[in-house]
């Protein structure tokens, strides 16, 4: 009997080091994500960068997308869902990334376009297009012009703006802050600042909720 009640007790010893060695870990998880999210929130967003959403939203959604890239194509219509689904609350900014050769082609027609305040169609539109355009994840320049028809464009003013210095410059930007924060594949996440803990939609969506839970209850 003393014996099978030593037992119970160094069990629950056991037991009770098991949850305060977790919750430690825990929260030395959460201060670190919370350390890195400091760290990183001055080279996270740029003046030049592409917004969406309301300036003041509690939840900033900061993505490193290669317009060429199959997988930034596919989460798009999920973060456009998940603003949607909360309207005013998330704000997506965007980084350049372009990765893939000749993609710094397709972001000089986003930001030429840009110009004339049509960003955001644009973007659509050559995700939309992209496996006409990028088969293989290999940009042609020359069979983007025909999915921009229609859209108001000067088109030939997209091409000469292509070639404007400011614009070389502000990939340079975004390519020098993705190594600084270890971006190299796309899309790359940080929500809040806080990067995702491995990728995925699902892990997207959870850190998403996670930062809408906290952002509510301040």
């Amino acid at each position: 009997m003393k014996q099978k009640t030593l037992f119970i007790v160094a069990l629950a010893g056991l037991l009770l080091v098991f949850i305060l060695g977790t919750l430690f870990y825990t929260a030395q998880k959460d201060n670190q994500s919370e350390q890195m999210a400091e760290a990183n929130h001055s080279v996270l967003v740029r003046m030049h960068s592409p917004t969406l959403g309301k300036a003041d939203a509690p939840v900033v959604i900061v993505e490193f997308i290669d317009p060429a890239c199959e997988t930034c194509s596919a989460f798009y219509p999920l973060v456009k869902k998940m603003m949607a689904t909360n309207p005013d609350k998330i704000r997506l900014v965007l980084r350049y990334a372009p990765f893939h050769n000749g993609s710094d082609k397709v972001v000089a027609v986003l930001e030429a376009a840009r110009k004339q305040g049509k960003f955001w169609q644009v973007l659509e539109a050559l995700l939309t297009s992209q496996a006409d355009w990028a088969s293989q994840h290999t940009p042609q320049i020359e069979l983007i012009w025909k999915h921009l028809e229609g859209l108001g464009l000067n088109l030939e003013k997209v091409r000469a703006d292509m070639a404007a210095p400011e614009i070389a410059n502000l990939i340079a930007q975004d390519l020098a802050d993705a190594q600084t924060l270890n971006v190299t594949k796309t899309p790359e996440f940080f929500v809040n600042g806080k990067p995702l803990p491995s990728f995925g939609s699902e892990q997207l969506m959870r850190l998403v909720e996670d930062a809408l839970n906290e952002t509510s209850r301040r």
